[in-house]
């Protein structure tokens, strides 16, 4: 019953253009005990479906690799933590207006503020923008709140009305106890995982690998939950200390068709949970609730957005898309309410103002595309994807690098298999006469279905950097025998594509540029050899350079070289200098942070 009303809801709330996770919701609540009641239990379904919020937090954490998580940390616990705390106080100050008691109204607050992970990371992930900056951002604020859920439920037990010496020590062992957890995760992910799947891979048995990542997903939730902490967190640390792994592209892989059916499940589950009759009862509180938290929580976030310089279009799409409350709010109302916190009808009001906001949420978000209308979603008319391909050449990416590289290759009369991301670009190319498949080369499942496995050569020509340094990362870990050549962005994009064992990578603009400066000193009077050698020059010169930054050495002996080969490139062109002024420039271009 679930899965056809997903499979029917779903398809027609996205033809509507009211998005995947309304589609969900409206088919719970049709299914639950405020619709056609054919399942009258939704707890029991929502239990099982938070493994959604589990498995994509896992996934989520694959991708963050330690050296990229301590790069988010101002954002985590800055940007986090202000949002969090600002949010709370003022949410706070709301409950009390309404006429609940401080404690209560500190417990409602506090649980509303904790974003819906599932909501947001869905949205993001269906619109590409996870990677994006101002996706990092509210990433990075998710994941503070995922944090901030452990000191709230310490907080609760500290407030609940049992303050015995026994209760307190009680507090201090289950502290102890979940720092356990973490070092015991952190143990096993540092050095028993990698051993284990590489063991399970040489068996060559694809089921047992899938077995193995589900293993380590649940297992770690499990052990979290089991130490009072959150089991999200416990699977986005696994996913943190896998990241490195050569096996981590695997397990998205793995675990990802389970992410999603789960993760859909979840937000069926949340629209079953809705009981209309309670609304009902209460639609009054409910109603000033939902309307005065959503609204202080996202004029908030707004503020703080622009504070923190992010421009208009930003801040107000983060106030949107977090203005709702939370999976986890659940966590906290249910635990305020067994403490004797909050009695039974107070927690049905705060669950049932947070459902409510959550179903309200992709409205607003509809709303928004009006006020900031984005790029219509792409048609596939005409398009046809990648499927069991398996020419001795892959192209990812015919843009305008793409289009010219590919052109040696076809002259030559070697097999292409080209593909892109861009339908568009792909009906063009057909009308030129270019088969182009459609196909996203940062998916390994597109990848194996583009021939990456059988091919010889692989040419990385897509536009973005992130996507390039993705496709090339991943082509590293699962298909090392192929041979990679990359368009690299600039000379750091260019470093990364070589840390990521490409075998041949090219800025795009730098033999076109050399080109260009070689024939401007033709015209003023060089002959054809004369620049050629300058060009050479140049060439060799770049090429330390280069070398000398992939050894992270600009000092000492590296920065003599440099100013070397500055004062003599300079000399060349006629150009008088001192090394002293060239070490004035170097000191300059080389502080941290400098493009150059």
């Amino acid at each position: 019953m679930l899965l056809g009303a997903a499979v029917i809801a779903v398809p027609l709330f996205k033809r509507f253009g009211l998005g995947s996770v309304l589609g969900y919701l409206a088919a719970g609540l049709l299914l639950g005990p405020s619709g056609i009641g054919l399942i009258s239990d939704p707890e029991s379904v929502l239990t099982t479906a938070e493994l959604g919020v589990v498995m994509f937090l896992f996934i989520i954490g694959l991708e963050m690799e330690p050296s990229k998580l301590w790069a988010l940390r101002k954002q985590i616990f800055g940007l986090g933590v202000v949002q969090v705390a600002t949010c709370g106080a003022l949410l706070t100050g709301v409950g009390v207006l309404l006429g609940f008691a401080p404690v209560v109204a500190f417990i409602f607050g506090m649980g509303f503020v904790l974003t819906s992970t599932a909501i947001v990371m869905q949205i993001l992930g269906e619109r590409g923008e996870l990677t994006s900056d101002s996706g990092q951002k509210m990433v990075s604020i998710l994941l503070l709140e995922d944090l901030a859920i452990v000191p709230l439920l310490a907080v609760v037990a500290i407030l609940a009305p049992s303050g015995t010496e026994d209760s307190l020590f009680t507090r201090f062992a289950g502290f102890g106890i979940a720092l356990g957890a973490i070092l015991l995760l952190i143990f096993l992910g540092r050095r028993i995982m990698n051993p284990f799947f590489a063991l399970l891979a040489s068996t060559k048995l694809r089921e047992v690998m899938t077995a193995a990542a589900l293993l380590v997903v649940l297992g770690a939730a499990l052990l979290f939950q089991a130490s009072g902490l959150s089991m999200a967190m416990g699977a986005f640390l696994a996913g943190v200390l896998l990241s490195t792994s050569t096996f981590k592209h695997q397990l998205e892989a793995d675990v990802e068709p389970f992410r999603g059916i789960l993760l859909g499940l979840f937000f069926l589950a949340v629209g079953m949970s809705l009981n209309l009759s309670i609304v009902a009862e209460n639609w009054a509180i409910i109603a000033m609730s939902v309307v005065a938290y959503m609204l202080v929580k996202a004029l908030a976030i707004y503020v703080i957005a622009r504070l923190l310089k992010s421009s208009h279009g930003e801040a107000l799409e983060r106030a949107v898309l977090m203005g709702q409350g939370g999976e986890f709010a659940f966590v906290l109302y249910t635990t305020a309410a067994t403490a004797g916190l909050i009695d039974g009808p107070t927690n049905a009001i705060f669950t049932a103002t947070v459902i409510v906001s959550m179903v309200l949420t992709p409205f607003f978000i509809i709303g928004l595309r009006y006020v900031m209308p984005k790029a219509a979603e792409q048609s596939m008319d005409g398009v046809e994807t990648a499927n069991g391909l398996s020419s001795k050449v892959l192209l990812i990416g015919f843009g305008r690098f793409g289009q010219i590289a590919s052109q040696p290759l076809l002259a030559m009369r070697h097999s292409v298999s080209i593909i892109d991301n861009d339908t568009e670009m792909v009906r063009v190319a057909a009308q030129l006469g270019f088969k182009v498949y459609y196909g996203d080369g940062t998916r390994l499942d597109i990848l194996r279905a583009a021939g990456a496995g059988t091919a010889e050569v692989i040419l990385i020509c897509t536009d973005k950097k992130e996507q390039t340094t993705r496709i090339a990362e991943l082509l590293r870990d699962e298909f090392p025998l192929a041979r990679v050549m990359a368009r690299a962005f600039d000379r750091g994009h260019a470093i990364e594509l070589i840390n990521a064992s490409v075998d041949y990578q090219l800025r795009e603009v730098f033999e076109s540029a050399l080109a260009f400066g070689g024939e401007a000193i033709q015209r003023l009077g060089a002959t054809a050899e004369e620049a050629e050698e300058v060009i050479d020059g140049v060439r060799d010169r770049d090429r330390q350079r280069l070398e000398l930054q992939m050894a992270g050495d600009l000092r000492a002996g590296g920065r003599d070289l440099l100013i070397s080969n500055a004062v003599e490139q300079a000399r060349e062109g006629g150009v008088a200098v001192s090394e002293e002024d060239v070490e004035e420039q170097v000191a300059k271009s080389t502080a941290p942070g400098h493009p150059a």
